[in-house]
């Protein structure tokens, strides 16, 4: 996590200590670091929070999960080959079931060999 004052507070030490739960800090000035949730939330505060404002804790809750259904329901994303997603949540499922069609799971099985079958 970062070093916002938000993350650095006796409260949240405190928390992840009684949970168990050992805090990672990056290092101050290195947000590449973090580069996965620094790029999200960059996009949570450029396309969410400064385009809307908020007057109650419910609109706030209903905006906000608006947008995250957006994000992972709708929108492609480069990182996934410009799927949702769910969209390639799906896909990893249905490649790991027994059900999946053959041709799909012999794909898989070539991409995962590290070495080249001997010919006999």
């Amino acid at each position: 996590m970062d070093n916002g004052a938000e993350f650095i507070s006796r409260v949240l030490v405190q928390w992840a200590f009684e949970h168990r739960v050992e805090l990672h800090f990056i290092e101050p000035g290195k947000p590449t670091q973090n580069a996965y949730i620094e790029s999200f939330n960059g996009e949570f505060r450029d396309e969410c929070l400064n385009e809307n404002w908020f007057l109650t804790l419910q609109e706030v809750r209903e905006k906000i999960e608006a947008w995250r259904r957006d994000y992972n329901q709708a929108r492609p994303h480069s990182a996934l080959g410009y799927q949702t997603p769910e969209e390639f949540a799906a896909r990893g499922a249905a490649l790991r079931s027994p059900t999946a069609p053959f041709e799909l799971h012999r794909r898989e099985e070539q991409n995962q060999k590290t070495t080249p079958e001997l010919a006999l």
